[in-house]
């Protein structure tokens, strides 16, 4: 809370200027600022006026542990920040449904533009989201590198001052998400285009451009890589400044101007505009007295190019301006002179009408565009330059100064007002406030035909020889008696000392002002020659039709004058603010020199008294220097207090009565409200404050006490039941040792009783009596095994399994059987033939037939296949089963005998080396019982022969041949059976009458 911060207030001073004690001293305030200053504290209120001193250096207080720190949050509870500031109106704005404005002011330099860009930042990461409003959030953020490199410029007093007025409306939906956006800008410091002071920069967009431009685009710009080489940039002599940084800078605008929504032919175009002024700058006269004439074509060139416009024409108007007399144009040449004011009234006119170009397109960029959404909330910023007093000060100072006036002005009408309210809410008795009325410079500024505006217009609009000095004449004819207007000529001897013969004196309420008059009507009438108009509307550049209107070449009506417009447009901001809420943010700058840490008290002090702050104290403090509602009040002092210690159930209101009067605060300090309790002197606050401070020394022992109380009897409770645990723990685990020592002893005895049954009953099928010992011998068994095993598994020294093991017995002489069977397999096939690498890890069965083919029990056969036949004449394929039994190999059909080959009549085997199933059983052909030799064809060919060869006892007697193989057809004939390999499996008979096999090719041998 702020009132924490009150012990500490001999170090760092108040955090609310309303709790000065010696709140009329103008020293007291600033050695206050200077306190906190130099404690990096650069925030202080003033009621809810934010001070803000600009510290020139970063300061870590603005990341988003800050911003969530002051989110939600009461706007007194925390320190002063620029976000309890936005945090305020954005909740005032959700709360009240009334729309808010920040009014941000302070000279150049004062930190005005950073101040701006918090409040963005901090709405932009603090409210609600969606895809669509996070494209508006980046608008807005992006917005101001754009305005900034346009609009802001270096000057003697600050590297990045803006050169023009902007107000922002941010729109929130009902959600309290940014949906859209607008900006209006005000008198843009067009003279700049073509002056600065020495010391000074031009626009920050000419540099930026010439430093970080691609060398394709300079090029195409017609622009060198040399500030130097421009005149309208070398007049302040200094293109480079050491804080700023113009080709990083151009990155950032040109990322920002994609972000904002420009295409590349619009920013193309903007770039030629720039250009082209520069371009303009450097167009040189020469010629006879009276007719100026340029003498370089080049840059003509380019500005027909650039602009999109004729280039004689361009010329023509250069030189010349178009007059009517008599109903009749005629073409008047212009000496170098006016030639020159031509040029730059031109290039003034074309940046300064493309800069409104610039903020209408980011406004349209901004633009709420959901038309189901109009109902939105707004909170406005106002960043706008403050008051000025240079050492010669001109018709721009006293636009500004006219606009801090009408400024300072509302500030008091509202600040009174929203004070008057309160205490009417409050139902306390307001008190009139004594204070200076500016109004009686804001009507001499601005009154209807006695005002100066209106004696400036009058002056540049008045045929005849009108001049700077006759409007001075003018003004003192006219407003010579007014109490805040003095010139030379009006002036006693001590103020015609300081003042010169062509200036005139303002007392405005910060303080008096000299303004000098020479430039006033050329700056006010802000006049373009028409034919210079004509060239531009005939421009093909996109932005400048649109800047430069041709309806305004047939507008016969004399345009406003600057003053004027500037004056229309201040009205109207004064109408936007006031149907605001405002908070308002006062930034002082603590030296020229741009140094952190120097607290130069004369340039505060200066500061101070133009911004008007000790008026604003003034008119805060007339009434009560401190108030709070009932419950933050009693809150925070409720402990001072023996009835409101430690809580106070009655009505809030009572009990803050009682703790005052128990505080002894007498009537005159302080007055009880509806809702607030208001004090009326610091001291009143600060004695209850130093009272707190001793009495939290005596909660803080009976807290110390009763915390080391209850923190020993923690440990001692804690200690106890550990000890505890630990009990139980042990405890279980003898008891669990006991019940494990009783559990082995029961199931040992188990384990002999049923070992004495299963021996006695070893002979009987399992059972439950002898499962335990069958089973015991099967471990035995297998135990003893693992220890002894035989060497390989064709070893016959195999030990004989027990009975309980007869299975695993039969197991084990399948097995060496199965084994014996592949070893004959791999003499035979391995490395002869393509599948019997496929065939290793597969079983070799007794039969490969299923339970529901012909039932063949009647032939004892050792080994069933199913095969195909092929006849020895046409090689048609029949399926057939061939079966082995212990004397023969016989084919069968549906369990129908075909054909019987004694083992005996067998002559040998002949089989390809490649991966087909294909085999020849060659029988003798003088057997009368046999037509031939047998074509058969079998999936498990590898496993069909090796079973053939050990039944006929034939394994010396397989035949691999590699491309055919010739078989006995009968009778003396003979057959051939070709193999080639293939992609697939094919057996067809050939054009030749052989048999032809082909078989797919397998990388295994």
């Amino acid at each position: 809370m702020m009132e924490s911060a009150l012990t500490a207030r001999d170090r760092v001073g108040v955090q609310d200027f309303v709790l000065l004690e010696n709140y009329t001293s103008e020293a007291a305030f600033i050695e206050n600022l200077r306190k906190r200053f130099k404690e990096n504290l650069i925030y202080t209120y003033i009621g809810s006026v934010l001070v803000s001193v600009n510290p020139y250096k970063d300061l870590e207080i603005y990341n988003k542990n800050h911003m969530e720190r002051y989110r939600g949050v009461n706007f007194y509870e925390v320190s002063p920040h620029i976000y309890a500031v936005a945090d305020n109106s954005y909740r005032s704005m959700r709360t009240e449904r009334k729309d808010q404005c920040i009014l941000i002011s302070g000279e150049s330099g004062a930190g005005k533009t950073e101040a701006s860009k918090k409040i963005l930042q901090y709405y932009a990461i603090t409210c609600p989201a969606s895809e669509h409003v996070q494209t508006i959030k980046d608008r807005l953020l992006q917005s101001n590198p754009v305005l900034e490199a346009f609009g802001n410029a270096k000057t003697l007093r600050n590297d990045n001052s803006s050169r023009f007025g902007k107000y922002m409306d941010i729109q929130f939906d009902f959600k309290g998400a940014p949906v859209g956006g607008h900006i209006i800008n005000y008198l843009l410091e067009k003279s700049r285009v073509v002056h600065q002071n020495h010391g000074e920069r031009n626009f920050h967009i000419f540099y930026q451009l010439i430093e970080g431009g691609e060398e394709d685009l300079l090029r195409r710009l017609g622009l060198e890589r040399n500030p130097q080489q421009y005149h309208y940039l070398v007049k302040g002599n200094c293109p480079k400044v050491s804080s700023i940084n113009d080709r990083s800078d151009w990155k950032v605008v040109r990322k920002a101007l994609t972000v904002i929504g420009f295409n590349d032919d619009e920013v193309e175009e903007l770039l030629n505009i720039i250009a082209s002024v520069l371009h303009l700058g450097n167009v040189q006269y020469g010629g006879e007295e009276g007719s100026a004439c340029i003498t370089s074509d080049t840059q003509i060139k380019y500005l027909a190019r650039l602009l999109g416009v004729n280039g004689a024409v361009l010329t023509e108007a250069l030189t010349h301006k178009k007059i009517t007399a008599k109903g009749e144009e005629l073409m008047s040449p212009l000496n170098m002179d006016q030639a020159s004011s031509a040029r730059d009234a031109l290039s003034k006119a074309v940046y300064g009408r493309t800069f409104t170009w610039l903020v209408n397109k980011i406004n349209f960029s901004l633009a709420n565009k959901d038309e189901s959404n109009k109902n939105y909330s707004v909170i406005g910023l106002l960043d706008i330059y403050g008051f000025e007093v240079f050492q010669n000060n001109s018709f721009e100072q006293f636009c500004i100064n006219y606009c801090n006036e009408k400024l300072q002005q509302l500030f008091i009408e509202l600040t009174l007002k929203s004070e008057q309210e309160e205490y009417e809410a409050e139902g306390i008795t307001w008190e009139p406030v004594q204070y200076f009325n500016n109004k009686i410079i804001c009507d001499l500024v601005e009154e209807k035909f006695k005002g100066i505006i209106s004696i400036l217009d009058e002056e540049c609009l008045r045929p005849g020889d009108a001049s700077d000095l006759t409007f001075l004449e003018k003004l003192e004819d006219t407003v010579g008696g007014h109490p805040h207007f003095v010139t030379h000529k009006l002036a006693d001897g001590k103020t015609r000392k300081v003042m010169g013969r062509d200036e005139f004196r303002l007392q405005h309420y910060a303080g008096d002002v000299n303004y000098n008059v020479n430039g006033f009507l050329d700056k006010n009438n802000d006049l373009l020659f028409r034919n210079l108009k004509e060239v531009m509307c005939m421009s093909e550049n996109n932005i400048l039709t649109q800047c430069f209107d041709k309806e305004e070449l047939s507008d016969k009506k004399r345009p406003e004058t600057a003053a004027t417009q500037f004056k229309t447009s201040l009205a109207k901001l004064m109408e936007i603010l006031m149907s605001k809420e405002p908070s308002y943010v006062r930034c002082i700058k603590p030296n020229d020199s741009k140094q952190a840490g120097r607290f130069d008290e004369v340039l505060i002090r200066h500061q101070v008294k133009y911004l008007g702050l000790m008026e604003n104290l003034r008119v805060r403090r007339a009434g009560f220097a401190y108030r709070r509602r009932y419950e933050v009040f009693l809150q925070r002092y409720k402990s001072l207090c023996p009835e409101t210690w430690p809580n106070w159930h009655g009505k809030l209101s009572d009990g803050v009565s009682t703790l005052v009067k128990h505080l002894g605060y007498k009537p005159e300090e302080y007055k009880m409200g509806r809702s607030k309790i208001f004090i009326r002197f610091p001291k009143t606050l600060f004695a209850t404050e130093d009272a707190l401070e001793t009495r939290k020394h005596g909660l803080a022992t009976k807290l110390q006490a009763g915390w080391k109380g209850y923190s020993q009897k923690s440990k001692y409770q804690k200690l106890r039941g550990s000890a505890i645990a630990i009990q139980a723990w042990w405890r279980g685990i003898l008891a669990r040792r006991r019940a494990k020592r009783r559990r082995q002893a029961a199931d040992t005895i188990r384990r002999y009783e049923l070992f004495i049954k299963g021996f006695i009953n070893r002979h009987k099928e399992r059972c439950p009596e002898n499962e335990y010992f069958l089973d015991y011998v099967r471990y035995s068994f297998l135990t003893n095994l693992r220890k002894n095993l035989p060497k390989n598994v064709l070893d016959k020294s195999w030990p004989t399994p027990p009975a309980a093991l007869t299975e695993v017995g039969q197991l084990t002489v399948f097995m060496e059987l199965h084994m014996e069977q592949k070893m004959i397999a791999s003499e035979i096939f391995k490395d002869k033939k393509d599948n019997y690498p496929q065939s290793v890890s597969k079983l070799f069965l007794n039969t490969r037939l299923s339970k529901a083919g012909p039932d063949l029990s009647s032939f004892w056969a050792q080994y069933a296949v199913t095969v195909t036949k092929y006849d020895r004449k046409g090689y048609k394929a029949r399926t057939r089963q061939l079966l082995l039994t212990a004397n023969s190999a016989i084919i069968v059909e549906e369990g129908k005998l075909k054909q019987r080959i004694d083992y005996g009549a067998l002559k040998g085997i002949s089989v390809s080396s490649l991966s087909d199933g294909l085999f020849v059983l060659h029988v003798p052909s003088d057997d009368n019982k046999q037509k031939g030799d047998v074509i058969l064809q079998s999936e498990h060919v590898i496993e069909t022969l090796t079973k053939i060869a050990i039944c006929a006892d034939k394994i010396n007697n397989i035949n691999i041949s590699q491309g055919s193989i010739q078989f006995t057809v009968g009778q003396g004939k003979e057959g051939v059976i070709d193999f080639t390999a293939g992609s697939e499996l094919l057996v067809t008979k050939a054009k030749n009458g052989h048999l032809s096999v082909t078989a797919p090719r397998l990388n295994s041998r």
